[in-house]
């Protein structure tokens, strides 16, 4: 994989009869704009999305992790950009979601696992709820509003305090049996740190925002070191720094070439808190072929990607 883990030329078209057919995401034509909600690690995102992508109204709070707080602030969230004639809203939420049934199966620090929160909004505010992943909706954003017309198979991986993931396939999500993109538990070593899965090598427990804390305070550097201040010292010549940086990336390049061989996406978006972070300390890492190579890049909507994917997503036509 070259230094980035992608080529900067993108892959010939196959032949229409061998790849699915690109379309754009439908929408309900008497809906002129949906709710979009996202869940973040500290803030909560609600805004008024319409189906360009376009935000018309916005609120941002830090958000309330137990469980009664938690409901009744994303109410009261979604009826302050409600409007009349608003008819659906999209929630993304960290953890695992069963889309087709709203089912939250389990939402890492919150804990609002096994509520029905959708049936709670559809009472409360009269709309149509739709759940998914935070990385789905953040990954309808990138392939509908940031790349409309780049393959028609993408892959989205986060990086934050966790490291989530998620497909679209033709510009619509795919879940496989209910969970795919669960990227996060990819196994790239035989040892290390427990996952909260509960195994032993997982990319999450290596090339996360916390195993990066980790390896900072290893170093011995100051706990509150910043991912922009290891760069900046690296390129200053530190090699402590930058083997950081490197040891931080290594499982993540690792991890990438496993999905690209068993995959084969179009592209790979990189996003979360730490997205951009990990596309740079990719391009530290020496090449070690070229079989499992797909281009990578770093989202490009920043914080604004999961409440305009939850937007989109309450557009989407349903299927059956």
């Amino acid at each position: 994989m070259p230094k980035n883990g992608a080529q900067s030329s993108k892959k010939s078209p196959a032949p229409a009869c061998a790849r699915f057919r690109k379309c754009s995401m439908p929408v309900r034509q008497q809906t002129e704009a949906a709710i979009g909600v996202d869940v973040g690690g500290t803030r909560i995102r609600a805004g008024r999305i319409d189906a360009s992508g376009r935000i018309l109204d916005r609120i941002i709070e830090p958000v309330v992790s137990n469980q009664e707080g938690f409901v009744s602030q994303i109410l009261r969230m979604i009826s302050t950009v409600q409007r009349p004639g608003d008819q659906r809203v999209g929630v993304g939420l960290p953890g695992r979601v069963r889309a087709r049934s709203n089912e939250i199966i389990s939402a890492g620090y919150l804990d609002i696992a096994g509520i029905d929160l959708a049936t709670g909004i559809e009472r409360q505010t009269g709309l149509s709820a739709r759940l998914d992943n935070d990385a789905m909706m953040a990954l309808l954003a990138e392939v509908h509003v940031a790349d409309a017309d780049d393959g028609d198979l993408a892959l989205m991986v986060t990086v934050g305090t966790g490291i989530g993931g998620a497909i679209a396939l033709a510009g619509m999500p795919w879940h496989g049996g209910d969970f795919a993109g669960q990227f996060g538990h990819i196994i790239v070593s035989e040892t290390g740190p427990v996952c909260n899965c509960g195994r032993t090598g997982c990319v999450e427990t290596f090339s996360s925002g916390t195993a990066l804390a980790r390896l900072i305070k290893e170093a011995g550097f100051p706990e509150d070191t910043r991912a922009e201040t290891l760069f900046c010292m690296a390129e200053q010549e530190d090699s402590t720094a930058r083997a950081v940086l490197q040891t931080w990336a290594g499982p993540m390049q690792r991890a990438l070439q496993t999905l690209v061989a068993v995959v084969d996406p179009d592209r790979i978006v990189i996003g979360g808190g730490l997205g951009a972070e990990m596309c740079r300390a990719l391009h530290l890492l020496p090449e070690n072929g070229s079989w499992f190579s797909t281009p990578i890049r770093p989202a490009k909507l920043g914080d604004d990607a999961g409440v305009i994917g939850a937007g989109l997503h309450a557009l989407q036509e349903e299927n059956g």
